[in-house]
């Protein structure tokens, strides 16, 4: 019986991949459709780690001219059975091949150092083809030695590419072929941290030379999670062609279409699991066509191979930083806080989504903020139409683990505000039984949060956590997560033990019946003895508090 070929988690080389005997889904007719497309240069606009750029990788080791025959890589792929109109391409140009994606330093100096680094390794990769060939003069060979040398004037790494792309057509006699994964990392992380500006100027030059006015160019092809506005980095770009989500061509090769998935899980004897594959990681609709988050599902596959029980999690919630869904909800007014509670309840939301983005619009018009959360996997599209020649899409959340995702960051935008805001008032009205004003808190807090109801009790629980810890001189215990009996947070006073809280949280979803729910809440307190170990351990005044939630009302009810 032939060996089960490994899961290729984190691994993004195709030759390695191979070389392994990794599981591979096969996307080689992406090959095929990129010849047939004749475009000089191409665009694949996809969330991240759906497959960008193992599929660069790909594309690389069938194109590149290389002195080892890597053409066993390609053994009982599709693309091998294309015909010799496609094998014709095989193993017959000079490539460039960076990766914007490690561009994510703090200020621009640091992150152009970093730019400098990528350019100075992509020259020593071709550094002995091209010494070797003898083609370049005197000072064409000093301009290539200063990029190894990491000297290079701040104008020559503008157009380095264009450089780098004219000494390899003149060493293989050969035009050449440009391939940038990442592109639009550097310009989403120079928005967050400040040099937005700076980015744009360093990369509209590099592209420009090396897309634009560059003779040497066989075609180019980019990855990235946006398409960024011509505008902004393509000025004057007209060979461009983009393929975005929306688009049906090339729809099926990023993410694993539903037959992938349902091969995937034959081959891993995991085919019982696919109603919850489909339910926590399913969900994408990419053109026509049904996509499943790749990463997600083979790190689910690899914990079902050591044991079938294993649950589902959130896999692609640590992939990135997610700083757009941050920033929305961090920054949301009441309506789009309204439209997010909609989506995490869910229903829909239909707003205008723009095609090519500017990272500066989302500071002038919050709409914007709904195309990014569409382009970087956080939405899926379910409906669109025009409305004065402004394109309207009805957005879902996806999946289960996207749910999730927005759940954990609203969490963590809470704990934020709170230690931001002051919650002293909610605290000394519980410490003096001051009933009014902790409805009037709490429910202040709820209009200013978002909350998602099919957490009921456990949503509430941990929206009070957030209020009442860290107070210099109490402690707050929380007790739903062991499910021991205990009441769902104490407050105790540490050093002299003259004071402690027991509250009790109940949910309902009819605000008829917050008066019946608090009463149980109390009366839950009192059935359990609640209070019995805090007497024991000497504490001599015990405040009971039941607290009913509906929605983004409270009742709250004092024993």
């Amino acid at each position: 019986m032939a060996e089960r070929k490994k899961i290729p988690i984190g691994i993004e080389d195709f030759a390695e991949i191979i070389n392994r005997n990794c599981y591979f889904v096969d996307k080689s007719f992406m090959i095929r459709d990129i010849l047939d497309s004749g475009a000089k240069v191409t665009l694949f606009t996809r969330p991240r780690r759906f497959g960008k750029t193992l599929n660069m990788s790909m594309l690389q080791r069938f194109f590149e001219k290389t002195s080892n025959d890597n053409s066993y890589l390609f053994e009982g792929l599709n693309i091998m059975g294309a015909g010799e109109k496609y094998l014709a391409h095989m193993r017959k140009y000079p490539v460039i091949s960076i990766s914007l994606k490690s561009m994510k330093q703090p200020d621009f100096e640091t992150a152009y150092e970093t730019y400098k680094d990528i350019i100075k390794d992509e020259f020593a990769r071709h550094k002995a083809i091209v010494y070797k060939s003898g083609v370049l003069d005197i000072e064409e060979m000093k301009r290539y030695t200063s990029f190894l040398n990491i000297d290079a004037e701040y104008s020559e790494y503008n157009k380095a590419v264009v450089f780098l792309a004219k000494c390899l057509c003149k060493s293989y006699n050969k035009n050449v072929i440009i391939l940038i994964d990442e592109y639009d990392v550097p310009l989403e992380n120079s928005y967050f941290r400040g040099f937005y500006d700076k980015m744009i100027d360093l990369l509209r030059s590099v592209f420009e030379s090396a897309l634009k006015t560059n003779p040497s160019l066989e075609f180019a092809v980019l990855t990235g999670c946006l398409r960024i506005s011509k505008e902004s980095i393509f000025t004057g770009l007209n060979n461009l062609k983009v393929y975005s989500i929306h688009d049906k061509q090339f729809s099926e090769y990023f993410g694993f279409t539903q037959h992938e998935v349902a091969m995937l899980a034959k081959y891993y004897d995991a085919e019982e699991k696919l109603p919850v594959i489909k339910e926590w990681y399913d969900g994408y609709l990419f053109g026509a066509t049904e996509i499943y988050n790749p990463w997600s599902v083979l790190n689910y596959i690899l914990s079902l191979s050591a044991n079938i029980n294993e649950l589902p999690e959130p896999y692609w919630s640590n992939t990135s930083s997610n700083s757009i869904i941050y920033k929305l909800i961090r920054e949301s007014g009441v309506s789009t806080r309204e439209m997010v509670e909609e989506l995490m309840n869910g229903g829909s939301v239909t707003v205008p989504v723009y095609q090519d983005t500017v990272y500066a619009d989302i500071d002038v018009n919050s709409d914007h903020i709904w195309s990014f959360l569409l382009f970087t996997g956080y939405l899926k599209q379910i409906n669109a139409e025009l409305r004065n020649n402004i394109l309207y899409l009805t957005l879902v959340i996806p999946n289960i683990e996207i749910k999730s995702i927005y759940q954990r960051t609203i969490l963590q935008w809470f704990r934020e505000k709170t230690v931001a805001d002051s919650r002293t008032e909610l605290f000394d009205a519980l410490i003096n039984e001051d009933i009014e004003t902790i409805e009037d808190t709490i429910c202040d807090w709820l209009d200013e949060t978002i909350s998602f109801h099919d957490e009921q009790e456990n949503y509430y629980h941990g929206f009070l956590t957030g209020l009442l810890s860290g107070f210099k001189g109490y402690t707050l215990k929380s007790n739903r997560e062991s499910g021991d009996g205990r009441p769902d947070l104490m407050l105790l006073e540490r050093r002299k033990h003259r004071l402690a809280v027991i509250i009790e949280v109940k949910a309902t979803k009819e605000f008829t019946k917050l008066d019946y729910w608090s009463n149980e809440a109390l009366q839950q307190i009192d059935d359990n003895r609640y209070e019995t170990e805090l007497i024991n351990d000497g504490y001599q005044n015990i405040i009971k508090y039941g607290i009913a939630f509906c929605k983004k009302s409270c009742m709250v009810k004092k024993g």
